[in-house]
């Protein structure tokens, strides 16, 4: 389906008429490469070994039920994802995408929330690493408990590599995020399988058994509870949308990206709603049980440990560690090539942040800015504020989750209004998005109402702060946003009038 079909404006570009354009990304990713990206940026095996223990609290035993409402709900906004992208190809993603459709103000708004996602949870990955580092130094006897400024040089080594491997070509970042998220996605199966079937055949260590119950909420854990505990899920399906920042980058964008997209949603959809059934049944439903599930370092570490052997579940950690790794280079990947994006549109000129290695053909002026602002975080909080890692890792994911909802919610509401002007899409496609913004409004509003208490209350409150950022840059610089559109126009090849 071409763009004049669909109803939405789009200008021929260097890339379409095969002319080299002069600040633009090389195309040499192919659909498995891509698809490895989003993947990487998800965090597959790391989002199925931490992401249930913040479901607990709220949801309970039915923890799995919580990341299926989660899938439900973002296969309802990939549609919005996979139309958008076969219309336009842009390394901005929802930039362009939002920029296209309402307007390069609003577009402006969802890049400049979505860079920030991508800053909070590349920098949230990296904690990851440290957390399940530590979790490894104990379970081998090497530390009763790491020294406390060890987890945060750790995640500052994971960020400063990442970047050093997101400075080559794009190509080989993705082929390490396929070969790490397969080998650790193949160890967790076994470990699964292997503990479906001792709890299905003898029982588990602590009578442990098979049991659906984990797909029903017990007594007292009502609808409101199941949609606090599923902005967990949102928070492991976050960043499925990361192909689409490759669209300078991909040999056939319109295909690819929209494959990559679904892909990504129904394998990690498949993917979380099992291994957390497994993780849930191998520990066990009893009120003690998921105690010590809440209080586990790394779930599968610890069910790898207890159903077969110690090694196995050191070995399931490690591959977490590198699979947090892989998070990291994903959204390091994901940040500069969107913040380059912002920049190239905002400026007239060649800058330090639209400079393109002439040896990689990739944004490094892009790259060392996001990754100098993952290292300033992991400084602040490691070594200023001085704040336990595992309570930092808890609040930049629910802070990133909140902004990159808002994200969603603005793409879905483009998508719809492109779905509303084209005559060669069924009109009953444009219901998808509409469910698509139930749910994920009804998510933001079960997580702000009633309003938390404590240290959590700040939480709404940096999330806000961000997205007020980019209002007023908005408002008070109405020239920046008229040479976004241009230069969206011009190099992007996307028309921002609306």
């Amino acid at each position: 389906m071409t763009t004049e079909q669909s109803g939405a404006r789009h200008t021929p570009t260097a890339h379409q008429t095969g002319t080299p354009p002069a600040r633009g990304l090389r195309r040499n990713l192919s659909l498995w490469q891509v698809l490895g990206v989003s993947i990487g940026v998800m965090g597959l095996t790391l989002s199925a070994n931490i992401n249930p223990q913040g479901a607990e609290p709220a949801a309970g035993r039915a923890i799995p039920l919580t990341f299926a409402i989660a899938t439900v709900g973002v296969l309802l906004l990939s549609h919005s994802f996979v139309r958008l992208s076969q219309h336009f190809n842009t390394s901005g993603s929802v930039f362009g995408f939002v920029g296209a459709t309402l307007g390069a103000r609003v577009g402006t708004i969802a890049g400049w929330c979505l860079l920030g996602t991508y800053l909070l949870f590349g920098t949230s990955s990296a904690y990851s690493a440290a957390i399940f580092s530590s979790s490894l130094l104990k379970s081998l006897g090497l530390a009763t408990e790491p020294p406390g400024r060890l987890p945060y040089l750790v995640a500052l080594i994971v960020v400063v590599v990442a970047a050093a491997v997101a400075i080559t070509p794009a190509k080989r970042g993705a082929d390490l995020l396929l070969v790490f998220e397969l080998a650790t996605v193949v160890l967790i199966v076994i470990v699964s399988v292997v503990v479906l079937f001792k709890i299905s055949s003898g029982g588990g260590p602590q009578g442990q058994t098979f049991t659906l119950s984990v797909f029903q909420p017990a007594k007292g854990t009502g609808g409101s509870s199941l949609f606090l505990g599923a902005v967990f899920g949102f928070l492991a399906f976050a960043g499925f949308e990361g192909a689409a920042t490759l669209g300078e980058e991909a040999r056939e964008p319109r295909r690819s990206i929209p494959r990559a997209i679904l892909g990504t949603v129904l394998i990690g959809g498949v993917f979380y709603v099992f291994t957390s059934a497994v993780e849930v049944m191998g520990f066990g439903t009893r009120p003690a049980d998921l105690d010590r599930f809440h209080a586990s370092g790394s779930l599968f570490g610890d069910l790898g440990g207890t159903y077969l052997a110690s090694w196995v579940g050191d070995l399931v950690t490690v591959g977490t560690m590198v699979s947090a790794f892989g998070g990291a280079l994903g959204c390091v990947v994901g940040a500069a090539r969107l913040s380059f994006s912002l920049a190239r549109s905002a400026t007239a000129k060649t800058g330090f942040m639209t400079r393109i290695s002439p040896r990689f053909g990739t944004p490094v002026g892009a790259t060392i800015t996001v990754s100098a602002v993952m290292v300033a975080s992991v400084v602040v909080f490691g070594w200023i504020l001085r704040q336990p890692v595992q309570s930092v890792w808890g609040w930049i994911g629910t802070v990133g989750t909140f902004i990159v909802l808002v994200v969603y919610l603005l793409a879905t509401v483009g998508a719809a209004r492109m779905l509303s002007r084209t005559s060669t899409v069924s009109r009953w496609e444009i219901v998808i998005p509409i469910a698509a913004i139930v749910v994920l409004g009804y998510t933001l509003y079960r997580n702000v109402v009633p309003y938390p208490s404590g240290a959590a209350r700040w939480l709404p409150v940096a999330s806000g702060v961000w997205i007020l950022i980019a209002l007023v840059a908005v408002v008070c610089f109405p020239a920046v946003m008229r040479r976004i559109g241009e230069r969206l126009t011009a190099d992007e090849g996307l028309d921002t009038r609306g």
